[in-house]
């Protein structure tokens, strides 16, 4: 009797020291992260707001601060979990017996999934939302001003807040799903209520890329065009460095004599644009410095990057509403055991398995700058150490919301063979065929349509621009036309 218990007990402290080690190598991973995030938006933060004389907004504004920084390296963990899973897979297929990666399994994987899922349903629902209401509360009336007193009645919000989210979420599934099992699985706060509220959080995610996402795919292209240094057959610096000195040589004129203009002028107003010109300038003088290899070659190389690369995507995606057509298992679905090792998840191999993460990556940051391209959230846009504290807040919710939301629209437009892990496949509306297919062809369609009015709208400016069309004096819809017989006179 004494082998078999050595046995178990061999086993139990195999069990206790992997899960040891999981944890040390997910609190490692995480607060990389952290580090990597508060350092981001420190750059983002104004200053101003950490400096004041009350010393309690300063201490609201900074526990807000580490509270978005915990959220947005969250929202980062959930961009690199598809990611990191897929390439982990194809590692231990290349090295399966290799020893200095025997921490690197499944259970650590699935681990990280259910982390994730976990600190994004905590962030969205309790951290954000207190961080908003803590930095605008003020404390109830007649209570001792400070720090504790706006906890008091930050909480007391909170607690308002979440009845009202509950008694939402339970008439809205009353009404989708009028079964009285399915409601009364909503008094399971854990097991069943934090899921149904994020998989409806998820939903408005994946919504959102839809429409995003393929805006930010035609944003690209110009985007990249202002980063990089165009050929000189597209563009003339000499030119708008002319142009730019001017500007800068008249703002200059009439910030030194204010009276001489009868108008009344915002001297705050013209000093930024006068600010905003100089530094147009510098870096105007610096792409005038680019080599010709800059030029000349990298500028058509990355347009060729990004033309491939969209075309790519909307043809995986084509061929992904094919085999919803034909097979049933091209349907995303929920896996429980992460069986890492066994096979690989691209046709390809490696080599498609590469061609995935870089897919995944690309459509996650044209998804951020199509989300900041938008009218919508355009006011959003974080300024460098000059965004507010509740602007800090709303980008973090609005990250993790898309970056939460990418394993499943991932694995839904069929970019991925990769099943999505824990409770992100437990979603209900992953099942529903026609959710999905329409998903696919509006994703399609609304790319292919936003591809061709960019590339159109180029292509009609560059045509206007070669035939001298823009010199023409045509009139402005603002003022009226002269009638004939005002012509004739």
């Amino acid at each position: 009797m004494e082998a078999p218990d050595c046995e178990v007990l061999s086993v139990r402290e195999q069990l206790f020291h992997e899960r040891i080690r999981e944890c040390i190598i997910s609190t490692l991973l995480f607060a990389t992260l952290y580090i990597l995030c508060h350092i981001f938006l420190t750059r983002f933060k104004k200053p101003a707001e950490f400096t004041t004389v009350d010393d309690a907004d300063a201490t609201v504004n900074k526990i807000a601060l580490e509270l978005c920084t915990f959220t947005l390296a969250i929202a980062l963990g959930a961009v690199l979990l598809l990611p990191f899973s897929i390439i982990s897979n194809e590692v231990l297929l290349s090295l399966p017996r290799n020893y200095y990666i025997q921490w690197l399994n499944g259970s650590l994987i699935h681990g990280l999934w259910n982390l994730v899922f976990l600190f994004s349903n905590l962030s969205l629902i309790f951290l954000m939302p207190f961080a908003y209401f803590f930095t605008e509360s003020e404390g109830f009336a007649g209570s001792r001003k400070g720090v504790l007193g706006r906890v008091y009645e930050t909480v007391v919000m909170l607690m308002l807040l979440t009845l009202l989210v509950l008694g939402m979420v339970w008439v809205a599934s009353a009404i989708v799903d009028n079964n009285k099992a399915s409601r009364e699985s909503l008094y399971d706060f854990w097991e069943y209520y934090l899921p149904y509220l994020y998989s409806c959080i998820s939903f408005l995610g994946v919504l959102l890329l839809l429409v995003c996402t393929p805006l930010g795919l035609a944003r690209m292209f110009s985007v990249t065009g202002k980063l990089l240094v165009k050929p000189r057959l597209l563009e003339d610096l000499e030119e708008q460095l002319y142009c730019s000195a001017f500007e800068e040589a008249a703002l200059t004129r009439r910030i030194c004599n204010p009276t001489s203009c009868w108008l009344p002028l915002d001297m705050e107003l013209l000093h930024r644009q006068l600010l905003a010109l100089q530094t147009q300038r510098v870096l105007l003088e610096k792409r005038r410095k680019a080599s010709a290899w800059q030029r000349n070659l990298g500028y058509p190389l990355a347009m060729l990057c990004l033309l491939v690369l969209t075309g790519l995507s909307v043809l995986i995606v084509a061929i992904h509403i094919l085999e919803l057509l034909i097979d049933e298992a091209a349907m995303p679905r929920g896996m429980q055991g992460a069986s890492l090792g066994q096979v690989s998840f691209s046709k390809l191999g490696s080599f498609g398995a590469i061609v995935q993460v870089v897919l995944i990556f690309y459509l996650m940051v044209s998804s951020v700058v199509g989300f900041y391209s938008s009218p919508l959230f355009r006011s959003l846009r974080p300024r460098w150490h000059d965004t507010a504290m509740t602007q800090i807040i709303g980008n973090c919710v609005c990250l993790l919301v898309l970056s939460s939301a990418l394993p499943v629209f991932s694995r839904t437009l069929g970019l991925t063979r990769f099943d999505l892990l824990g409770d992100f496949g437990r979603f209900n509306w992953l099942g529903n065929f026609y959710i999905v297919f329409l998903y696919n062809a509006a994703f399609a369609g609304l790319t292919t349509l936003c591809l061709v009015k960019t590339f159109t709208a180029a292509v009609r400016a560059e045509l206007i621009r070669a035939f001298g069309l823009d010199r023409l004096p045509l009139p402005v819809s603002g003022f009226p036309r002269a009638s004939r017989k005002t012509q004739h006179q």
